[in-house]
């Protein structure tokens, strides 16, 4: 599989570039979860990071790549919407 250098903004992993996964379009994920284990040996504290382009050049603008944001809230959960479904049932 081949990886991607992602720069990291924001929240526990601020400044830092990892290696991410890409998928089969060459991208990497719209989100990437950070899973830091609870000292008290309680359920894990999951940060939240959000992909967004990392900029654009000057002259065609051409988009450079990715980083990803550190969302506090959290993943955001979406459902899926069949055109038969009925608009407020999900």
């Amino acid at each position: 599989m081949r990886s991607e250098e992602t720069v990291f903004v924001g929240g526990p992993l601020d400044g830092r570039v990892l290696p991410v996964l890409t998928g089969p379009t060459g991208q990497p994920p719209k989100w990437y979860e950070v899973p830091v284990p609870d000292a008290g040996g309680g359920p894990p504290t999951v940060f939240a990071y959000r992909r967004v382009p990392a900029g654009y050049t000057k002259r065609l603008g051409i988009q450079r790549g990715w980083k990803y944001e550190y969302v506090p809230e959290g993943r955001e959960r979406r459902t899926l919407k069949w055109p038969w479904s009925k608009p407020g049932h999900g």
